[in-house]
C-alpha cells in the first residue's frame, strides 16, 4: 500500500495548487438537471473509445492482472496524436479505459499498488496517462470520459483490486468503499469529468451487493453533477443516465423511433484492443462511408450518440491506417 507521508505529502501540495487557481477545481455546485445533460450529450453526437491499457501489451481482449507490469513499455505514447485524430474526425468526446479487468489503474492510486507506479518502463512509474489523455483532449476542445471496469467475483482478479481472495470466500468483499474512493480520486484531481463509462456494474458478485451501483452512481453525481454515468449495456434510466449498446456484441441498436438518449459503442478494428503481435498496427475493417452513412447518421437520427472505438498500437499511437480513416470520415462530415 502507498505510504501515509506521501499521500500527505501529495494532498498538501494539492491544496495549495487548487487554492492557488493552477488546478481546477470540479463544478459541484450546479443543481443536476437530467434533462438538460441527457440534451447536451447528444448534441455531441460522435466519440471515440479509446481502449488502451495493459490489454494492448498482453495482447488479449480481457487483462487478468498476472502481467509483468514491464511488459507496458510504450515508446511514442502520444495522447495528442489521439486527440487530433478524433478532431478531424469531427468528434466532440473521448473515453479512454482507465481501469480494465485486470486492475491495472493508468493513474496513480492510493487504494492500490496495481497502478501506474508499476509500469517503470514508462517514465520511470512516474507517469499519470489520465492527467495526459484528460488535458490532450480538451486542448482540442472535446469532452472527456473515462472507462472503468467493476472488479470481476473471479479470483483471478480479486487480488488485482485491493480485495482478498480470503473476502471473496467468505462473501465479505468490500467492492463498495474501494470503488467509492478511487471515483472520489478521479473526480476530484482531474478538473471536470464529462462522463465516466462504468463496465461490469450489474454484477451481484465481485464483493457488490444489490443497491451498491445506485450507491455508486448517487455518490459520482454528488461529486460532479455534470458528470454523465453509462452503465455498459443498461437501458433503464433508472440504472444509468444515458442507455447503452455495447455493438457488436450485444447484437442489438435502438430501434427506429427511439426516444430514450442512448450511445451505440462500436469497433473500428477487429478487436477492442490492438491485439496483434507487438510491432504491428490493427487496421481498420470497416471504412468512412459505412461509419457515417451506415451508422453515425442513422444512430443521431435514433436519439443515440455513436462511440467509435480506435485501438492506440503497442508504441502507444494510432496506427496511420486509423488516421487515414477518421480524416476521410471528418471530410465526409463536412
Amino acid at each position: 500500500m502507498k505510504k501515509i507521508r506521501i499521500i500527505a505529502k501529495l494532498f498538501t501540495f494539492v491544496s495549495l495548487l487548487v487554492c492557488t487557481g493552477v488546478v481546477a477545481q470540479p463544478d459541484n455546485n450546479n443543481e443536476r438537471n437530467l434533462d438538460e445533460l441527457q440534451s447536451e450529450f447528444l448534441s455531441w453526437k460522435f466519440g471515440m473509445f479509446l481502449h488502451y491499457n495493459m490489454g494492448t501489451y498482453a495482447g488479449v481482449e480481457w487483462s487478468d492482472g498476472k502481467e509483468d507490469p514491464l511488459i507496458f513499455n510504450p515508446t511514442n505514447l502520444d495522447c495528442e496524436q489521439w486527440a487530433d485524430a478524433a478532431a478531424a474526425a469531427k468528434m466532440k468526446y473521448a473515453i479512454l479505459t482507465i481501469k480494465h479487468t485486470g486492475g491495472w489503474c493508468l493513474w496513480n492510486s492510493s487504494y492500490t499498488d496495481h497502478d501506474i507506479e508499476m509500469f517503470t518502463n514508462y517514465k520511470g512509474g512516474e507517469g499519470d496517462i489520465v492527467k495526459e489523455f484528460t488535458e490532450a483532449f480538451r486542448s482540442k476542445g472535446l469532452k472527456v470520459g473515462l472507462y472503468y471496469c467493476f472488479p470481476l467475483h473471479d479470483p483471478r482478479w480479486a487480488e488485482y483490486n485491493t480485495l482478498p481472495i480470503e473476502n471473496y470466500e467468505k462473501g465479505t468483499a468490500d467492492a463498495l468503499s474501494f470503488i467509492k474512493k478511487q471515483f472520489k480520486e478521479l473526480l476530484t484531481n482531474y478538473g471536470n469529468i464529462d462522463i465516466l463509462w462504468v463496465d461490469q456494474f450489474s454484477s451481484l458478485n465481485g464483493g457488490m451487493k444489490k443497491g451498491d451501483w445506485l450507491l455508486i452512481k448517487d455518490y459520482i453525481h454528488s461529486l460532479q453533477p455534470g458528470c454523465i454515468v453509462i452503465g455498459n449495456n443498461a437501458k433503464s434510466l433508472s440504472m444509468t443516465d444515458i442507455a447503452g449498446y455495447e455493438y457488436p456484441w450485444s447484437k442489438t441498436l435502438p430501434p427506429e423511433g427511439n426516444t430514450v438518449p442512448s450511445e451505440v459503442c462500436d469497433k473500428l478494428q477487429g478487436g477492442w484492443f490492438s491485439s496483434v503481435p507487438l510491432g504491428e498496427d490493427s487496421d481498420p475493417i470497416i471504412n468512412a462511408d459505412y461509419i457515417v452513412n451506415k451508422m453515425l447518421i442513422p444512430m443521431n437520427a435514433r436519439h443515440s450518440t455513436y462511440l467509435l472505438n480506435c485501438a492506440p498500437n503497442s508504441k502507444g499511437l494510432l496506427p496511420e491506417s486509423v488516421v487515414r480513416i477518421l480524416e476521410e470520415v471528418g471530410e465526409l462530415l463536412k
